[in-house]
């Protein structure tokens, strides 16, 4: 059974950072797609960036802030977050797929935690 467990959450002044991190269990990390997700209130979910065999890629307004990275031996997932701004706020979900050729966001990929909410003030 596929467990991902998000932290690492918090809130933050503008301009501050945040890593959060995700931990699987029953996936092992070196498989296909791993990554971000987050939804605001009011909003639909959006992928943030994403790990996979072809490389990283990330949504346009997170580039040049936010490094998605994945350490295999511990079977984790990060997202380095910094310079944020209040419209990053929101909760921020692991998701992996094993499926995936490509790390498309737009599709409903397999496995996601619970999240981790992520606040940011002005």
């Amino acid at each position: 059974q596929v467990q991902l467990v998000e932290s690492g959450g918090g809130s933050v002044q503008a301009g501050g950072s945040l890593r959060l991190s995700c931990t699987a269990s029953g996936y092992p990390t070196r498989r296909r797609c791993m990554g971000w997700f987050r939804q605001a209130p009011g909003r639909e979910r959006e992928g943030v960036a994403a790990l996979g065999f072809y490389g990283t890629s990330y949504k346009d307004s997170v580039k040049g802030r936010f490094t998605i990275s994945k350490d295999n031996a511990k079977n984790t997932l990060y997202l380095q977050m910094s310079s944020l701004k209040p419209e990053d706020t929101g909760m921020y979900y692991c998701a992996a797929d094993e499926r995936l050729s490509f790390c498309t966001p737009s599709v409903i990929w397999k496995y996601m935690g619970q999240g981790t909410q992520v606040t940011v003030s002005s």
